[in-house]
């Protein structure tokens, strides 16, 4: 098998793709419309990183929650801090592996956990 591909659901096209692509850093690779009114769904991608964004109804709940492993977390939430985002202005924390975790949540309420593992 390989790694699940996680689908987050989303309402505002703007908002999502901002906080995804502008303040995370990841890339639109694709798109897909039924119909130019239809509901969005996109994939977005940052190093092996693979979500699924969508808008259609029942594709997933509101305010899930996804554990993303990094390779360093302190310059990652450097990165995070260093853009002063009005939303966002993520910590460190003690992770339940020994790590530190960074948490942000995404505008449809989705926490996004950035964890580094220290075993």
């Amino acid at each position: 098998m390989n790694a699940p591909i996680p689908i987050l659901r989303f309402f505002d096209e703007e908002l999502t793709k901002h906080f995804y692509c502008d303040f995370l850093g990841f890339t639109v690779d694709w798109t897909h419309r039924f119909e130019e009114d239809f509901p969005l769904y996109m994939q977005v991608s940052k190093d092996k990183c693979i979500l699924h964004l969508s808008e259609h109804y029942g594709d997933s709940s509101p305010g899930a929650a996804l554990r993303i492993e990094v390779g360093n977390i302190e310059t990652f939430q450097k990165q995070l801090l260093a853009q002063q985002a009005s939303f966002a202005r993520p910590g460190l924390e003690d992770g339940p592996a020994g790590g530190k975790e960074c948490t942000v949540t995404d505008p449809a309420y989705n926490r996004l956990v950035f964890y580094e593992n220290k075993n």
